[in-house]
């Protein structure tokens, strides 16, 4: 029988960087999509605005993504491996991240921007993860 938590089977400290990676990429991506709508002034303007837009999706991110082995020992070997996890996770984090922003933050949830965030989500996620590997 295996002592470890399922928890802990999850999570592999030499994921670190993969965690700080994934944060970062989410939140440069959420930044350039919330440029796409509005202004570098208006954000100048309302610096709590992005805390706003990155919240749910970080939420659901830090909620989901190392039940799902974001983070795990296979994560970190490969990006074979790494890169169908790291996008496994991101369409439940994401998931919870809209319903996040539909009831707790502000914003709506209309279908276009469903697929736009879970493609562009799963795209600069798995891209990341591809460099790197390719990096390392």
């Amino acid at each position: 029988m295996d002592d470890q938590s399922f928890l802990a089977r999850r999570l592999d400290r030499a994921a670190v960087p993969l965690a700080v990676g994934d944060v970062l990429v989410l939140m440069a991506f959420l930044t350039v999509g919330t440029l796409s709508h509005t202004t570098t002034e208006f954000l100048a303007n309302e610096p709590t605005y992005l805390l706003g837009v990155w919240a749910p999706f970080l939420i659901g991110w830090v909620l989901v993504a190392p039940l799902v082995g974001a983070y795990s020992a296979g994560a970190v070997e490969t990006a074979k491996s790494s890169v169908p996890l790291v996008v496994r996770s991101w369409v439940p984090a994401a998931a919870v991240g809209f319903v996040l922003r539909a009831f707790v933050f502000r914003g709506g949830v209309a279908p276009v921007f469903v697929a736009v965030i879970l493609v562009t989500g799963a795209v600069a996620l798995g891209g990341w993860r591809a460099l790197y590997f390719r990096v390392r």
